[in-house]
């Protein structure tokens, strides 16, 4: 009988050490879902950039990239990019604009949460082109979430048209299926690309 004491001591102790241990391998796990989190947490989203042929998508997507202007070629299909932007991960894909490839624009629409149309703005003439290729893309049912953002491009160039001269042209206060923005922008310098990120950004942290 005097043993009691000292078994329940013992048993006391086992105890301890078993929870103990039990409680390490909790913060073990708890700290490897952390981890997880951090790699896999952060999906990317995907936008593509489409417009006609020479309005400066490829130059703008690598201004978003590098912050450099760099000389491009027309695109024959696509080029993709990853972008991030304080810590949200866009997939970007450039999308050939000459009249041959648009009709394959649809291919590209399934996940897209934003659509960048890049409008040449000095371009008078293809105007009608492009509000009709954009209310006909925003007529797609694989793009009946996405947000728009119209890049108003070359406003280096004199006589460009402005921002709300565009959003006129292209008739953007008819659109109320999606949220759109407009900005005037130039590719060359990278002027108002941060701007155009930001509302990017915005649009997919609000989701």
């Amino acid at each position: 009988m005097k043993q009691q004491p000292v078994r329940q001591s013992a048993v006391f102790c086992v105890s301890v050490i078993i929870g103990a241990v039990f409680l390490s391998h909790l913060l073990e796990m708890g700290f490897l879902l952390t981890k997880m989190m951090a790699v896999f947490g952060d999906r990317e989203h995907k936008v593509i950039i489409v417009g006609l042929d020479n309005a400066g998508k490829t130059t703008i997507l690598y201004q978003f990239l590098t912050k450099e202007a760099v000389h491009t070629s027309p695109t024959i299909g696509s080029n993709v990019e990853e972008i991030t932007i304080r810590n949200t991960h866009f997939l970007v894909w450039d999308i050939g604009g000459q009249e041959s490839l648009r009709a394959s624009w649809y291919s590209y629409y399934c996940n897209t949460e934003i659509v960048i149309l890049v409008v040449d703005s000095t371009d008078r003439e293809r105007l009608t082109v492009s509000k009709e290729e954009l209310h006909r893309m925003l007529a797609h049912e694989d793009l009946e979430n996405a947000a728009v953002l119209i890049l108003a491009n070359k406003q280096d160039v004199k006589g460009s048209l402005t921002a709300a001269e565009i959003s006129q042209c292209l008739t953007l206060d008819s659109i109320t299926t999606h949220p759109w923005h407009v900005q005037a922008c130039c590719a060359l310098t990278g002027e108002g690309l941060p701007a155009s990120l930001d509302w990017m950004r915005s649009k997919v942290v609000a989701n």
